[in-house]
């Protein structure tokens, strides 16, 4: 608990770096709710591939090629295999969401070095 405030505040942080060099047309962040202060445990994001021109697999895969792991946001419950068949009782937000949302690399402990190589990265693929 004593080192709880400086690793959200890490987190809050990178963030909003993050949002600062990747806010595009076509990339959109977690919100934030007016009047509540996120932890931003995770840094996650969705693209819309028809204005950036880039899928979230696109961006993953050549993150990967550079030995940067990202991941997709979580598959939703009702495509899990052991929820196969039973009733759903979503509007497909959750299915888009997973289909074109990402996690960023956002660990505590991320450097402002490690994270630069991560947006120029991200930025040189989307010629920003």
């Amino acid at each position: 608990m004593k080192v709880l405030d400086d690793r959200v505040n890490s987190r809050r942080n990178i963030f909003a770096r993050y949002k600062e060099s990747l806010s595009v047309p076509g990339i959109q962040f977690m919100p934030e709710t007016k009047g509540h202060k996120s932890t931003r445990w995770l840094t996650a994001f969705t693209i819309d591939s028809n204005k950036t021109g880039v899928s979230r697999d696109e961006i993953m895969n050549f993150l990967l090629d550079k030995e940067i792991e990202s991941r997709p946001l979580w598959k939703p419950m009702h495509l899990q295999p052991v929820f196969k068949g039973l009733p759903y009782h979503g509007t497909g937000l959750d299915e888009t969401l997973f289909k074109n949302g990402m996690c960023l690399p956002s660990s505590s402990d991320l450097t402002v070095q490690e994270q630069e190589e991560v947006i120029g990265h991200i930025c040189g693929l989307l010629k920003i």
